[in-house]
């Protein structure tokens, strides 16, 4: 059956919409699979919405065998990240795919093409336009359950991507971490004694109004913090914006937890979980209706889901190795038990930025999960038409 690709264009709705929907197909049978809202993830390859677009670029591809969509993908350039990098790099992303050689062969050279006749050299991923997009491959943990900020592939996938010449470029863990019923006495006395010295305190938030004065500075913290991380370019203000509307209403204010210096009222350090969504998400098949609204409602705000997403964590770069970490779980334990979480779910860490591996010293922590970005270097001569 003959295999083809065709171009995605932003004003074809139908057919964008065709795109974000055909993983839920493929993953239809498959236990695991967390699916996107569709709904946020058509805002996200919107450019009059995402204002990632204010420094990025992007072309979507669908591959067809025959009548039937057989795969997808993205291809971005983050020219911002190039200049913060001094690359001339290209991102796959939202890719997804059946099993055959043809259809991976001829998708991944539609996105390779279109990569080097912008000029680039080099094309890698899966990545996102920003560092809050879901990043890496699944390479260890197919039979996990993904996180919503993650994105879960078949086996075959790596397959694919080793045979036609991508290398690792970078990895991420995934922990799993029991949720003790009490704050181990290690951290309970490194918090104290780090907060005395330090003059720190936790703040603690009722409401959408008592955390707003903090928000963009929580955000200018985090840019601070993960500036020298994998591919990070931090975010303009605009994307800020952006983030806090997506976020911000769905997060449980007494598993967040803001540290700052109170003397000068600036924040040093956060921790912000949210409930898991994955089952409910698995449920509401990437749907808010009809009845997707309710499954996701009673996930966020109900007492008996037992996991809990770590979304992000981040020490500002002066207070880095000074037991900060410690004062937001002593913090953040207590308050996560006390909601009945169980277990909670790190989200991708790099696998070489051991600051953030030793938070889960002493705490069980099973490492279930890893995610792989690829590259591939592209000369002209080595790119295939289709």
């Amino acid at each position: 059956m003959s295999v083809t690709i065709k171009e995605v264009n932003d004003n074809d709705k139908a057919l964008k919409k065709a795109f974000v929907k055909f993983p839920v197909k493929l993953y239809k049978d498959c236990p695991y699979y967390v699916p996107s809202l569709i709904s946020e993830e058509l805002n996200t390859l919107n450019v009059k919405k995402n204002p990632a677009f204010d420094f990025c670029e992007m072309q979507l591809f669908l591959a067809y065998r025959g009548n039937e969509i057989a795969g997808r993908i993205a291809a971005i350039i983050n020219h911002k990240a190039n200049e913060i990098w001094n690359e001339k790099h290209a991102r796959f992303s939202f890719v997804d795919f059946i099993d055959d050689n043809r259809v991976v062969d001829l998708l991944f050279a539609a996105a390779e093409k279109w990569a080097v006749n912008k000029g680039m050299d080099a094309i890698a991923g899966p990545m996102g336009f920003t560092d809050l997009d879901p990043e890496g491959l699944l390479v260890k943990g197919f039979d996990k359950i993904s996180t919503m900020a993650t994105k879960y592939s078949y086996p075959y996938y790596m397959a694919h991507m080793e045979r036609l010449g991508y290398v690792k470029d970078a990895d991420w863990r995934e922990y799993r971490i029991p949720v003790p019923a009490s704050v181990p006495e290690r951290h309970q006395r490194i918090a104290g004694m780090v907060a005395r010295r330090y003059g720190l305190k936790v703040l603690k938030f009722k409401n959408l109004k008592q955390i707003t004065p903090y928000v963009s500075r929580l955000f200018d913290l985090m840019n601070r913090a993960y500036e020298p991380l994998y591919g990070f370019a931090p975010l303009t203000q605009r994307q800020i914006e952006h983030y806090v509307k997506m976020y911000v209403p769905l997060l449980r204010w007494d598993i967040v937890s803001i540290i700052i210096k109170e003397e000068t009222d600036e924040i040093v350090g956060f921790g912000i979980g949210m409930p898991s969504l994955s089952g409910s998400l698995i449920k509401s098949r990437g749907k808010l209706l009809p009845f997707g609204w309710y499954h996701l409602l009673k996930d966020l705000k109900g007492r008996k889901n037992p996991v809990i997403d770590l979304l992000l964590i981040g020490v500002a770069p002066e207070y880095q190795g000074k037991g900060v970490n410690a004062i937001i779980f002593n913090d953040f334990i207590p308050s996560a038990y006390k909601c009945g979480f169980q277990f909670a779910e790190s989200n991708p860490e790099l696998e070489m930025n051991n600051k953030v591996a030793s938070l889960w010293d002493g705490f069980n922590a099973e490492n279930h999960k890893m995610r792989r970005a690829y590259i591939k270097r592209l000369n002209q001569a080595g790119v295939k038409s289709f």
